[in-house]
């Protein structure tokens, strides 16, 4: 059940992605970046960080260096997602106690 929920949030949520980007490119063709290239760095982090939430405990106490979110995988690895949705894993005496 928590595998159909995931996957079916995950399509939800990358459904979502794939419309709000098209309409960006429309509009951002300028620039440093591509407008193609930031809408797939922001669909693929918005995506990652749905899946760890529904698959991966999230850390309520502790925090990431620069104050992200931290998720617990399986193999009991905390790590945290990066703006182009890549888990970046952290060592636990990296973690930050967060602030209320």
């Amino acid at each position: 059940m928590k595998k159909v929920l995931g996957i079916t949030l995950l399509l939800i949520v990358a459904t979502f992605c794939s419309v709000n980007a098209q309409s960006k490119t429309k509009k951002d063709t300028t620039g440093g970046k591509n407008a193609v290239e930031k809408a797939a760095n922001k669909t693929a982090e918005v995506a990652v960080k749905g899946k760890a939430t529904v698959v991966d405990k999230v850390y309520k106490d502790k925090v990431g260096p620069d104050g992200q979110t931290i998720y617990i995988d399986r193999h009991s690895k905390y790590y945290w997602v990066d703006k182009k949705g890549h888990n970046v894993y952290v060592e636990k005496s990296q973690l930050r106690p967060k602030q209320s």
